[in-house]
């Protein structure tokens, strides 16, 4: 049976990221089983992930600047 206080090693310890920010929100997305793939070919694949969002937003940001 799980325990239901957690596992007391991570409150007793802590978490600790060298991120700004940590990484609480989750993302679901569908995608082809195709392009699912290449992407678990890579070696961290989720931090690709991440990094390739934001250069899409800094460029969706920088675009919509630019047109003002």
């Amino acid at each position: 049976m799980p325990n239901p206080h957690g596992n007391p090693e991570i409150k007793k310890y802590g978490f600790k990221t060298n991120r700004d920010e940590p990484l609480i929100a989750k993302l679901t997305v569908r995608i082809p089983q195709s392009m699912m793939d290449e992407l678990k070919a890579l070696e961290n694949y989720p931090e690709f992930v991440r990094q390739a969002i934001q250069d899409a937003l800094l460029k969706l940001k920088n675009d919509n600047t630019t047109q003002d």
